[in-house]
């Protein structure tokens, strides 16, 4: 049975995409170097991606969440479902609650195949739709062909698409997800990423997905929550936050936009292809994606610089027409970003101070960006 018709064993316990209600999150838990106070409304479904240092309380909100952590007056409720009210007396440990973790490290039983890895934590539930519901979770992850293997014999991010799959097979309201890459090399993210990208796109359950990676921010995303010494510095779908000035002073060299586009055109003679989106068109690399392929694209703003008339006589081929909407501070006096709105889109620039000086920018102003370089983040 193919993934596509196996996936309504996964949203069974869902119900409509329209009836599903968003998640509220509200928890406190002092630790030894930060306080998390966090009060969060967040979708219910799609990606919401916990981004943030080493030590911003990423990994305690979610072990808040699986009730892994007891936070007196927290409130959890995943897509409508209450799991924890103190103020009302309701309280679900972990085992009750319905939910998929996935932590670094796989932790698949070494002395069992990657079938008997699955079938363990199902050995309890003989249910026809738990059956149904691993039989998707191995279409969706692709892993059909790696399950007679022992897990010694898999590879890293085959492993890892191994303790997806099993966390799957529960048919969790909510998948929690603490840095499913950390661990492994760029060759091996660069293996699993487009499934998890499968994930976010065909499973409409709700995941929380914790990383300090800004490329798996920018490939997975649909909502950012930026987390610094456990408080929230920034919440939303992922494209508003990213260019908020405020951001670039945690993502440092890469500041930049996130755009959705779609695959407009190509030129053959010279293997580019042009991307559309809600401000214009870019031209980039063609990497053979079919006309009229949704994609996300990003535009650091180390790559955009700002001239005052439209530019001729350039190497650069994305020139847009834009209005200065902000100037802020940069993380060193040097510098400064300029947010700029092309159309009904965002993109941010990082000029020096002295040519913000020079060409008396502010706000208002018509201007045009000169986009040195574009990259396809799926």
């Amino acid at each position: 049975m193919s993934a596509a018709l196996n996936l309504s064993s996964l949203r069974a316990q869902r119900g409509n995409d329209e009836d599903v209600l968003p998640s509220r999150l509200r928890l406190k838990l002092n630790r030894t170097d930060f306080a998390l106070d966090v009060d969060l409304e967040l979708p219910g479904q799609g990606i919401a991606v916990l981004f943030g240092v080493s030590g911003s309380g990423k990994t305690s909100l979610l072990r808040c969440v699986a009730g892994l952590e007891r936070t007196p007056g927290a409130l959890v409720s995943i897509a409508g479902k209450t799991w924890q009210d103190d103020a009302a007396g309701v309280y679900l440990p972990t085992w009750q609650r319905p939910l998929g973790y996935v932590f670094q490290e796989a932790s698949l039983f070494e002395h069992l195949t990657v079938r008997g890895n699955l079938q363990f934590g199902l050995k309890r539930a003989k249910g026809a739709a738990e059956a149904s519901a691993l039989s998707a979770a191995i279409d969706l992850l692709g892993i059909g062909a790696l399950l007679e293997r022992k897990t010694n014999q898999l590879s890293g991010g085959e492993r890892q698409r191994v303790a997806i799959a099993r966390a799957l097979a529960t048919q969790p309201r909510l998948l929690l997800l603490d840095e499913p890459l950390a661990a492994l090399d760029h060759a091996r993210r660069q293996d699993i990423l487009p499934w998890l990208e499968r994930l976010r796109d065909e499973l409409k359950i709700p995941m929380l997905y914790v990383t300090h990676s800004s490329d798996e921010v920018a490939r997975l995303a649909d909502t950012l929550v930026v987390l610094d010494a456990g408080q929230v510095k920034a919440c939303g779908p992922v494209a508003d936050v990213l260019v908020g000035l405020d951001m670039p002073v945690v993502l440092g060299d890469d500041a930049g936009a996130l755009l959705s586009a779609s695959i407009e055109a190509r030129d053959e003679r010279w293997q580019l292809a042009q991307l559309k989106f809600n401000g214009g068109s870019l031209w980039l690399r063609d990497t053979g994606l079919s006309l009229g392929r949704q994609v996300r694209v990003r535009v650091l703003a180390r790559d955009v610089s700002i001239a005052l008339a439209k530019p001729s006589h350039t190497s650069i081929q994305n020139l847009l027409p834009c209005v200065v909407q902000a100037i802020g501070p940069d993380t060193h006096a040097s510098q400064t970003l300029i947010q700029l709105l092309c159309g009904e889109s965002v993109l941010l620039a990082r000029v020096t101070s002295r040519a913000v000086d020079e060409l008396q920018l502010t706000s208002g102003m018509q201007v045009w960006a000169q986009v040195k370089s574009v990259a396809l983040v799926e």
